[in-house]
């Protein structure tokens, strides 16, 4: 599995920390050990021209998802795609939250892989859904730190 995580957002981040957690999140989703996914920690400024441009909203915005290839059955070896992470909007969420950025920055990142899987929180019950299982994600994987 092939997980690469960059920061050009000149903030601390917990790489290795999101790279175990994404790995242990593949697992848990059944794909195989040999996806590639990539993870970009970004600034505030570069994150709003990405949502302009691919979302055709105005502003920063916590996480991106850019979907590559979408495993068509149990066992595909695909490149996902790319999550971009705005530390300085997770963080700013996390104060309001009550939580760490640390957490939120987890959250993020699985929030952006389960984005890369198709999963969507458009409707009431789509969002129950894709937060619970993110939220789970994340606890679980705790639990073996």
């Amino acid at each position: 599995m092939s997980i690469e995580v960059t920061n050009s957002s000149g903030q601390l981040v917990p790489s290795k920390e999101v790279t175990s957690l994404l790995l242990f999140a593949m697992a848990e989703l059944k794909l195989n050990a040999d996806c590639d996914l990539s993870v970009g920690f970004i600034d505030d400024e570069y994150m709003s021209e990405l949502h302009i441009k691919w979302m055709n909203e105005p502003g920063s915005t916590d996480v991106l998802s850019f979907p590559m290839d979408m495993p068509e059955k149990d066992g595909d070896v695909v490149t996902l795609g790319d999550i971009m992470i705005s530390p300085l909007f997770a963080a700013a969420q996390a104060q309001v939250a009550g939580h760490s950025a640390e957490h939120e920055i987890y959250i993020l990142a699985v929030h952006g892989l389960l984005h890369i899987l198709g999963y969507d929180h458009a409707e009431p019950e789509e969002e129950r859904i894709m937060f619970a299982l993110q939220e789970e994600i994340v606890e679980n994987w705790k639990k073996t730190q």
